[in-house]
Parts: structure tokens; sequence; C-alpha cells
């Protein structure tokens, strides 16, 4: 378990604990993907970049008279199919990363709100619910995550 969940002491019960345990493994899960998804969108876009200006050089430029003699010489060069697979598969990639990274932020956000709606089940007795504002300023504080408000 995190360091901060662990000293809460009394202030929440252990299967609490195990909740924002949970809450903060499913942030950190998010937060990796939304990296991992905006990596491979900045590699996909210079992938993207690089054969447009390799097909405006190689291809357009040269036989810009001709459509068919642009067609020709596009199928000519083996590196199109390269630049082409590359791109196109990073592309796949990205939005492999994009569809993992929404889930993961619906199973996030899905937990928070189910933190919030039960906070008075969870810190039921009256000493534990005065001292729960303490638990959520820690848990904005430490991991980024808002247990005050449902809205993001």
């Amino acid at each position: 378990m995190g360091e901060s969940v662990l000293n809460l002491d009394e202030r929440t019960d252990p299967a609490t604990r195990q909740i924002l345990q949970n809450v903060i493994k499913r942030k950190q899960k998010y937060d990796q993907l939304k990296q991992k998804h905006l990596f491979v969108m900045s590699i996909t876009l210079f992938l993207l970049f690089c054969y447009m200006v390799y097909l405006y050089y190689v291809v357009v430029g040269p036989y810009s008279y001709s459509f068919a003699r642009m067609f020709s010489a596009f199928v000519d060069h083996k590196l199109n199919l390269l630049f082409l697979i590359l791109t196109v598969g990073s592309y796949g990639l990205m939005n492999l990363f994009r569809n993992k990274r929404d889930k993961a932020e619906k199973e996030f956000h899905a937990l928070r709100c189910e933190i919030i709606d039960k906070s008075k089940d969870l810190w039921r007795k009256e000493e534990a619910w005065s001292n729960r504002h303490l638990v959520f300023e820690m848990m904005k504080k430490n991991y980024d995550i808002n247990l005050f408000h449902e809205k993001k």
C-alpha cells in the first residue's frame, strides 16, 4: 500500500484503506496510459510529417507534371511501403492506447465517485466523519485525486 494510506491509522478502517489504495492504483494506471498515448501520438505525428516531406521531395516535386508519372514513382519506390506501414501502424497503436486510456479513466472515475457516494458508510463514526476531510486533503495533495466532488 501507499505510505500515506498506511499512516491513516484510526481515521479509516482496513476496508476503506484498501478502497483508497485501489483508487490510487487506478489513477496511476490511467496516468501511465495517458503518457503512453501522448508519446505514441507524438511519434505518429512525426512519422506522418516525415512521410509527407518524403513524398513531396521524391514523388510530387519531380513528377508533378503528370499524375500517371507520380503514381508510377510512388509505386516504384520501396520506402513508400515501409513509411506507410510504419505510419499506419503507429496510428493504430495510438488508437489502441487511446481506447485503453479511456477505459482506465472510466474505471478510475467510477471508483472515485463510488467513494464519494459511500463516504457516509465508510466513515460511520462521528470522530472519523469529522476527520474525513483530512483523508480527502491527503489524497488530493499526494495523489491528485479529488474526493470532495464528483466532477473531474
